[in-house]
């Protein structure tokens, strides 16, 4: 895990938490997350499956990794995306985990999981995530999951054959996309030898889905066997650019940023990489100067006005900052995470009950934010609606695997609201989850 200093960097670049620093990051970047559904809807839509309902969400980790563990959300680790050379390489794993969603080989798993769309069951994932990464079961246990041993390791592991078919499936779903199947085989190269190494040596990757070197040369063959290289997609070339660009802006130190800022060969990705890294350097002038120019390239672009914003807010220049945000929000006003950035800015200004409106609309449309749920609970307990806070407090305790905390939380607004009333309800599905990793913690 990287230290709290480290973490602190990643949120002057927007880059939030969704779990304490002994368990797992979150990253939630309106930019990058629009980029991975670009990417990722042409793969979604030849699996048969919703580009609009499934999520592809980013955890903080240099490792190798992807995995699902509902049918609306797709996780890929930051080392993986780092380590990817073309779309058709990232395209290629994110086919693969839809190919999992696709077969169902989900509901076969001995332990299912709840929808990770509320924050109780993404407190879950991520506390699983963080006890199979580290062979740690009191990770998972502490945060609702109680699982031990080989129950922990089998949380996100598959089995060969559903590793074969999901190859198979995903293959046919690049191929149905128009994507070049030797993206697939290129992935696959990284992970050769994986077999041979000890467990404690292999990839994340290899741990949860087998590899062998039949399976690679599976996956070869059925590249080679679709004649022909497929046309590069403009559109794909250019959100990979972006994704991968601004991901290794937030997380490289500025020197390395500016030196490579230019080798995408997109105008507006190297000074939006520059914006960043000058932001770290703490350099404004220069920091707003690329971002201005960023824009001037595409003056529509919600999430560059949304780095703008956020250069400004953490510059401490807030009534820019809340200006920009609101460009932001008028080019993306169904964009949750650019909301509750608007919505944030505008607390910082004093603005607590319009910022409590935008932070509202944020968390009703994805309530896996942290950010969101620490400032909504903020301008609700300084409204006076101390209920509300309490749920909203109670939720982020639970997303952050904190149960114990987020019951005392959710005891105090069933107490504050009317029963059956919305809070009501979802303090009753923190008090559920909390109860339930009681109930396994005494087995």
């Amino acid at each position: 895990m990287q230290t709290l200093r480290a973490i602190a960097a990643l949120l002057v670049l927007s880059l939030s938490f969704a779990a304490p620093a002994r368990a797992i990051t979150l990253l939630r970047d309106p930019d990058i997350e629009h980029a991975m559904r670009e990417l990722a809807a042409p793969v979604l839509r030849a699996a048969g499956l919703s580009p609009e309902r499934v999520d592809i969400l980013i955890i903080d980790a240099p490792s190798l990794n992807a995995f699902v563990v509902d049918a609306d959300s797709i996780f890929l680790h930051s080392g993986l995306i780092q380590r990817m050379e073309t779309p058709a390489m990232l395209q290629s794993v994110i086919a693969h985990e839809a190919a999992h969603i696709a077969n169902g080989h989900l509901m076969r798993r001995p332990i299912h999981m709840r929808n990770a769309r509320t924050a109780a069951a993404l407190g879950t994932v991520l506390a699983g995530v963080a006890g199979a990464a580290t062979g740690n079961p009191e990770l998972a246990a502490g945060a609702a999951v109680g699982l031990q041993g080989a129950a922990l390791r089998g949380f996100f592991a598959h089995t060969r054959a559903e590793e074969n078919a999901a190859d198979e499936s995903g293959m046919r779903f690049l191929h149905r996309a128009g994507i070049d199947l030797r993206g697939a085989a290129q992935v696959m190269d990284l992970f050769a030898g994986q077999e041979s190494l000890s467990v404690t040596r292999q990839d994340a990757y290899a741990q949860t889905h087998p590899l062998s070197r039949d399976r690679v040369r599976r996956i070869r063959a059925l590249a080679a066997a679709q004649g022909g290289r497929a046309e590069p997609d403009p559109v794909a070339e250019y959100w990979f650019a972006r994704a991968k660009g601004k991901l290794s802006a937030f997380q490289r130190d500025p020197k390395w940023t500016l030196t490579r800022a230019g080798e995408s060969g997109f105008e507006d990705v190297k000074l939006m990489r520059q914006a960043v890294a000058y932001h770290k350097r703490a350099d404004l002038r220069r920091a707003l100067a690329a971002i201005d120019g960023a824009i001037a390239r595409r003056p529509d672009d919600p999430f560059l006005h949304e780095l703008r914003g956020q250069i400004l807010i953490e510059s401490r220049q807030i009534k820019p900052a809340v200006a920009a945000y609101a460009r932001a929000a008028n080019l993306a006003p169904g964009n949750a995470l650019i909301l509750g950035s608007y919505g944030r800015a505008l607390l910082a200004d004093g603005q607590v009950r319009q910022a409590a409106r935008y932070l509202e609309s944020a968390r009703s449309r994805d309530g896996r934010d942290f950010r969101v749920l620490r400032d909504l609970a903020q301008a609700e307990a300084q409204l006076g609606n101390r209920g509300m806070a309490s749920v909203l407090t109670a939720e982020r305790y639970a997303m952050a695997g904190r149960l114990k905390d987020a019951k005392i939380h959710a005891e105090r607004a069933s107490g504050l609201l009317p029963q059956g009333s919305p809070g009501w309800r979802r303090a009753q599905d923190v008090l559920n989850a909390a109860e339930a990793a009681e109930k396994r913690s005494k087995r």
